[in-house]
């Protein structure tokens, strides 16, 4: 009660200071430079039941880093706090049109508000010193701060993928205004620090768009408010959403990483016009493979160990593995097919072809008589007959497991050219649906 008559005597003693024009009047005329404990460290209200109204924005600077693997987000952000204060309040014609005056912090009452989702928090630049009183009975700063906040991240469209995170902004120390009656205790509807925001999300993402200070990886989509009333330690309080969206720029990964990974696909595919009779394909198609896995290993670093769904980036590259990995065996396949029909057909008749010689030397020496010449010169084309008989069944032979491993290959490419099409289909719907 001292204080507020004390306050009132000022306020009544306001006439006194017209055509004072000096701010020191006007800080004296607020009681802003006696250090009293009121206009510091409490809530400036002159009833303790009366909420303090408080206006938050939060502007997005620059996007600094974004962790998959440790799920956090780094940010620069500028937040300007409004709040009003009873104690401050003036008639600018009593102190030659002043509406507003610049003050250190540490001589009004200043909010005490922080951002659940923050690891690490610290101010960017110098921490503002001041803040701006109005004559309404506002008072205005801002603070610029570097943030690494928790955030929950889908990496399932990687790197084509949109994020959103959340900073709530809150009071740790004021809750609901809770009134004791004797042994009873009930609580009001009013907090005490009631926040709102100051301006709609149109506004805070235009706004954003244009202080960006970075170019980088990230864009800023848009910046949205929300407002709950959570309960902390048991405590109800209020608490202001900001849910920043951002979309990551995928260019970087498409030139280093997808393309580079599609283009050996596309080597793979034009490896079925090499002769497979050499050895040529099947070292070119294992080299191709050996370049997948190098490229696997680099997506190992990229994406975070534990996700809900599996990154369609992962989904790309192993089943590009894996059909690369069955063109392979099926090169090997055919090559052994060729194999076997060149072995059979340089395996020599057993039994017919050693005597040959024999015979034709028997042929070609003196005969007893006519009769024995005659018999000798049918014996030696009796063999000559089953000679050639037996290299015709080789050469079919050798001709059935070249038809053979020419069917397997030309089937193979049909549907691997297939597969490869429907999958690069089903996998572009799922990127971009």
């Amino acid at each position: 009660m001292s204080y507020l008559h004390t306050h009132n005597t000022l306020f009544a003693g306001s006439t006194s200071a017209a055509g004072n024009c000096s701010y020191k009047a006007l800080l004296d005329h607020l009681g802003l430079g006696s250090d009293d404990i009121q206009m510091t460290s409490l809530r400036p209200v002159f009833k303790w039941e009366t909420p303090t109204l408080l206006f938050l924005d939060l502007f997005v600077t620059s996007i600094t880093d974004v962790n998959e693997k440790a799920q956090s987000l780094s940010i620069q952000v500028t937040i300007l706090y409004a709040w009003v204060n009873e104690f401050t309040s003036w008639n600018p014609e009593d102190f030659c049109g002043i509406t507003f005056c610049a003050v250190k912090k540490d001589m009004v009452w200043i909010p005490d508000i922080s951002i659940t989702e923050s690891i690490k928090t610290e101010f960017a630049t110098v921490e503002n010193q001041y803040v701006q009183l109005m004559n309404e009975g506002f008072v205005v700063t801002t603070n610029t701060f570097a943030v690494t906040s928790a955030c929950k991240m889908n990496v399932h469209q990687f790197p084509f993928d949109v994020q959103s995170c959340t900073f709530t902004l809150q009071s740790p120390i004021h809750s609901i205004i809770v009134i004791c009656i004797g042994h009873l205790s009930y609580s009001i509807s009013d907090n005490e620090l009631v926040i709102n925001p100051i301006s709609d999300a149109s506004f805070l993402t235009l706004s954003s768009k244009k202080a960006f200070q970075t170019q980088g990886e990230w864009e800023l989509l848009s910046i949205n408010t929300s407002k709950t009333n959570a309960t902390t330690l048991g405590d109800p309080q209020d608490q202001l959403i900001y849910k920043i969206t951002m979309k990551r720029r995928p260019l970087l990964y498409v030139i280093n990483f997808l393309m580079p990974v599609l283009y050996f696909l596309i080597l793979d595919l034009a490896s079925f016009f090499i002769d497979s009779t050499g050895g040529e394909k099947l070292g070119f198609k294992v080299t191709l493979l050996l370049a997948i896995s190098v490229l696997l290993l680099l997506l190992q670093d990229m994406l975070p160990s534990t996700a809900n769904d599996i990154p369609l980036i992962g989904v790309y590259c192993v089943v590009i593995f894996t059909l690369m990995g069955i063109s392979v065996l099926e090169t090997v396949l055919v090559n052994f097919l060729i194999a076997k029909g060149n072995r059979t057909i340089s395996v020599k008749p057993m039994g017919i072809s050693p005597s040959l010689p024999d015979a034709v030397k028997d042929a070609k020496s003196p005969p007893d008589s006519e009769t024995d010449r005659h018999e000798e010169r049918l014996h030696a084309l009796d063999h000559l007959k089953a000679a050639a008989a037996h290299q015709n069944q080789q050469e079919r032979k050798c001709l059935s497991w070249t038809r053979v491993a020419t069917v397997v290959d030309v089937i193979f490419n049909f549907l691997y050219v297939t597969t490869v099409i429907l999958f690069l289909i089903m996998l572009s719907k799922a990127w971009f649906p």
